[in-house]
This record gives structure tokens, sequence and C-alpha cells, in this order.
């Protein structure tokens, strides 16, 4: 009953967020409003806090079980002797109460408190994940957004040394093949600028998709974010030491084993007796007896009080089995346990190496783009001037659109590797 209320639950939550309004979205995108944003609408984070709601549930129920109970019942019946017909009623309340099982109830609490730590815990790895993605895909879009500006420009040199170059054709200075030359490098840069443009649609399309917006919904990168200078980096065994005391798998992982101890805890308490206090309240009336109906039910009133000891003697070794599942299932945990941090350390090394060849490259590139885009506006002034061929001009530039591209991947991938690096570590992505 209760997973069917749960899918009922997700259905609406489904449909509505079909229905947002234009006030729900915002109408320009940073890189925190997507984090943000995803955090509180994306579907499988919010499937996991359902999944918290349901262990809170849980919790509730479990606690409510140390509480006595109280059960009232009403009989009526009628019985045909050959005597005659026999009209009987009864009433009665009843209650019961566990003084003691062997710390089973307690522990059943202790167990469901874990669960639902252990449950937030998943919410929060949820939105760890979430955020590399999305941060991943917004600096995809501002690699695509710089790289076209770039390229605009390059198609406006480009286009200036076709006119001019047509001119120098009228006049006779340049060869029909020069022109030719120019001509196809210009619709070359335009072929590039329109596949440029179409990787930023992607890439919007990507991010869109990862935000879960309706494909024809409005969307606008905010203009004015940039890649930031990053903070200066922890040394590796400092990350590492961070990232186990931080991330939230880990605590999950660290929770599981104790939650399977108190499993096992509560195995074992199925072994001890039970001591529990049981009273009931009751009266009837029955025609056949002598006195009225208030008569009979005020004659008939009695109360019951007492006390049931129950003791385990052979249970087909249930309890047995239970205990040893459970000890396997704390040594399965601590495996577990073992393996996220293993697998936690290798992820912080490789994004240390990851992080620091980017910024050699980063480096690198940004110093080959220098010097690249000096020797192509020295090269097109020499053209410019008629001091420069046109061939050696052309291989100047494709040496800068090399330098070019691979100084924007190189920014940008240096910016993502440091963010996720420093994630690691418990510095938020925010810009």
């Amino acid at each position: 009953m209760r997973s069917y209320l749960q899918y009922i639950i997700l259905f609406t939550f489904l449909t509505s967020g079909l229905r947002l309004s234009a006030q729900d979205v915002p109408k320009v995108w940073d890189l925190k409003t997507a984090i943000d944003y995803a955090k509180e609408k994306n579907i499988s984070i919010n499937t996991l806090k359902l999944n918290t709601q349901t262990a809170e549930q849980d919790l509730i129920a479990s606690k409510s079980a140390v509480l006595p109970n109280l059960t009232g019942n009403v009989s009526q019946a009628l019985t045909n002797y050959k005597s005659g017909l026999q009209n009987t009623s009864g009433f009665g309340l009843s209650s019961d109460l566990t003084l003691y099982n062997g710390s089973y109830l307690r522990n059943d609490i202790k167990s469901k408190e874990l669960s639902v730590q252990t449950a937030n815990l998943s919410v929060e790895a949820a939105k760890n994940d979430i955020t590399i993605s999305i941060t991943q895909a917004y600096l995809n879009i501002l690699l695509a957004r710089e790289n076209i500006t770039y390229l605009e420009d390059l198609l406006v040199t480009s286009e200036a040394q076709v006119k001019q170059s047509e001119q120098q054709f009228k006049f006779g200075t340049i060869a029909k093949k020069d022109l030719l030359q120019l001509q196809s490098t210009y619709a070359n840069d335009k072929y590039t600028l329109v596949t440029a443009q179409n990787t930023l649609q992607q890439n919007i399309l990507t991010l869109k998709q990862l935000l879960q917006l309706p494909t024809d919904s409005p969307f606008e990168v905010s203009t004015t974010d940039t890649v930031q200078t990053s903070p200066a980096l922890d040394n590796l065994a400092s990350a590492q030491d961070k990232a186990l005391k931080t991330r939230p798998e880990v605590k999950s992982g660290e929770l599981n084993i104790q939650l399977q101890g108190v499993e096992l805890a509560k195995a074992k308490a199925t072994l001890r007796p039970t001591l529990s206090l049981g009273g009931s309240l009751n009266t009837g009336y029955s025609n056949n007896n002598l006195g009225s109906y208030s008569y009979q039910l005020n004659n008939s009133f009695y109360q019951n009080l007492g006390l049931t000891l129950s003791i385990p003697i052979f249970d087909r070794r249930v309890t047995k089995t239970n205990v040893a599942k459970a000890n396997i299932s704390i040594e399965q945990a601590r495996l577990s346990l073992l393996d996220t941090k293993t697998t936690l350390t290798q992820n912080v090394e490789r994004a240390y190496i990851n992080v620091q060849n980017a910024n050699s490259q980063y480096a690198a590139a940004q110093e080959q783009f220098t010097y690249t885009s000096e020797a192509l506006r020295i090269s097109n002034a020499a053209l410019k001037e008629g001091t420069n061929n046109i061939v050696e001009n052309l291989q100047q530039k494709n040496l800068y659109v090399q330098a070019l591209q691979a100084f924007v991947q190189a920014k940008y991938t240096a910016s993502l590797y440091t963010k996720i690096y420093n994630f690691y570590t418990g510095v938020p992505i925010t810009n």
C-alpha cells in the first residue's frame, strides 16, 4: 500500500512538473542557477526524497511500536435453540504493552533512524552527481560560445581580405588563383562558424535535457558568465583526506555498517524471552439470563490484567540463520565501505593528475595562441600591403585556427578539472 501511495505522489509530481509556469523557470541561466534548479527539480533526486519520506514514516511506526495498543470489540449474535431464540451481546476493550523483548524494539528504532540518515545521504550523493554533469555541460556551452566569438572575428578578417583581393584582381595586381584561394578560405571559415554554432546549440540541448526542461522552452545562458581564476589547489593527500571525511557515499557506507550491526542485535533479540502486560474490560447481555439489559451489563462487567512471558525454545533454526546472515551482512558492508573509499581516493588522484595536466596544457596553449595571434596579425598586415603572398598567409591562418581551438579547449578543460578536483574536497561549484 505504501509503495502504491509513493507512485501516486511521484505521478502527481511529474504531471505538475509538466505544467511549470514561466515564473518557475529562470529566463537567464548562470551556472549556480542551473545547479540549484536541478537540485530542486530533478526527477531522480525527488524520487530519492520520496524514499526518505518513506523511511521517516517507517521510523514513526517503529517508535509507536513501544506504545500500548487499544482494541475495542462489539458482538451481536442470534442463536436458535429448540427451547427458543437466544439474543446475546458482548462489549470489550483490550490492550497490551511489551515490557521486555530483548531490546528488539529499541534496536528497531535505531535501525530506522540509520535508514533515514542513509536515505538523506543518497539524496546528497545524487545532488553531487548532477552538479558535476551540469557543470561539464555548462562549461561546454561557454567553450562553444567563446570559440564562436573568435571565429566570427576571423570571418570578418577573411571577408575583408576577399573584398580587397577582388579589387586587386580588377586592377590585375593578383592572379585569379590567388583570389579563388581567398574566396575558398572565406567559404571554409563560414562553414567552420556554422559548425561551431551548431555545436553550441547541441550543448545547450544537452544542458536542457539535464535540467529536464521541455524542448521548446526558451533558454538563454548568462552573457556575463566566464571562466574565473581557480583557487589554489590542495595537495593530493589533503584532498583525499577531505574527501574521505566529507563525501556522502563514505558516510553512507559507515552508517550501513552501523545499520547491519543493529540488525544483528535485532536478530539476537528474538532468542530472548518476551514479557508483555495485557488487560481487558468486558461485559455482555443475554435474553436468557435474568435481569434487565443495563443490569446484566453492569453485573457482567469484569476486568482482567495479566503478565505473559513468552520463551523461545525451538524455531527450526530461523533465528540462528538470521544471526548468521546478519554477520555476513556486516562483513559485506565493511567490504563495500572499503571499496567506496578505494574508488574515491583513486578518483581524487585521477582528478589531481587531470588538473595538473590540464593546467600545463592550458599554459602552453595560451603561449602558443599569443604567438600565432601576433604572427597572423603581422601576416595580414603584410598581405594588405602586398609584401606577403597568399599561400604563406593561409598557412599562418591555419596555424592560428589550430592554436585557437587548442587554447579554448585547454582553457575550459582546465577549469572543469579544477572545479571537479576542488569539489571532491568540499568546495562548492557556484560559478
